[in-house]
């Protein structure tokens, strides 16, 4: 938290910063900095929930129970948008949605309490931007393998009027081509707006605390509340945007497999 003056800086919270120097490669600087280890972190708590739930027991536990739950949940959302052939791609899908879940609530957590700050690495459009376009590519190489030169017919929607071949193919063009853009820049406006309300919040709470008595009880107090409520708000909308990110993924997904 960045404070002068009385004032904090919600922006502060978002700047990525050099933990260690790393290597030089080619004259270009390659750091390890919070974004990353926080994408450590996350991968590193992804494994070991993962490691907990896979025990395969016949009488499977409440960890095990929550594994196989949500392994179900993508594996149905997959077979509802995609079909039969829609399991192929259960394990990318359910590593991105895991992903980006335990990446958000990781952010959310008060681990400042205890001097820990954590980083949501997905209110940074270069993050999110990457794996949007790894959803792209899976779509476009899986397009093209399957069905060939054939994949440009996504572009001509079925029952196009001859009077509009030279129009609609160039406006579905430039809506499949917006594609990754859009899947990105949704989560992370999602998570950088939220972050930055928490924060501003947060500013109220410390400041009018610092007023003296009557601003903390006027303005404090409700703030505070106000907190509490957005903050489970924010827990909703970490599971909400990674499910969206899965769900558009497979939509994407479906079209390159049966071209509508």
């Amino acid at each position: 938290m960045a404070a002068e003056s009385g004032k904090i800086d919600p922006m502060h919270q978002f700047e990525v910063q050099t933990i260690w120097d790393g290597f030089n490669i080619a004259g270009h600087q390659i750091a390890f900095t919070n974004s990353a280890l926080w994408m450590c972190v996350a991968a590193l708590v992804l494994w070991a929930f993962m490691l907990g739930g896979m025990k395969r027991a016949v009488v499977p536990g409440r960890w095990q129970m929550m594994v196989e739950n949500f392994t179900g949940f993508i594996d149905s959302m997959l077979a509802q948008n995609i079909g039969k052939d829609g399991r192929k791609y259960l394990p990318y899908v359910f590593s991105l949605f895991m992903f980006i879940l335990f990446a958000n609530v990781l952010g959310l957590l008060p681990l400042g309490l205890v001097g820990i700050h954590p980083f949501t690495f997905t209110s940074h459009f270069t993050v999110t931007g990457v794996l949007a376009i790894m959803s792209f590519s899976i779509v476009l190489i899986v397009g093209f393998w399957k069905h060939g030169f054939k994949f440009f017919s996504l572009f001509v929607p079925h029952g196009t009027p001859l009077w509009l071949i030279w129009l609609i193919p160039a406006i579905e063009f430039v809506s499949f081509m917006v594609r990754p853009f859009s899947l990105g820049l949704r989560l992370f406006v999602a998570m950088i707006a939220g972050h930055i309300l928490l924060k501003v919040l947060a500013g109220f709470v410390i400041n009018a605390g610092n007023a003296g008595l009557v601003p903390g009880l006027g303005v404090g107090i409700p703030s505070f509340a106000l907190m509490v409520g957005i903050s489970a708000l924010e827990i909703l909308v970490a599971g909400i945007q990674a499910y969206v990110f899965a769900l558009l993924t497979s939509l994407y997904i479906n079209d390159a497999e049966h071209l509508h």
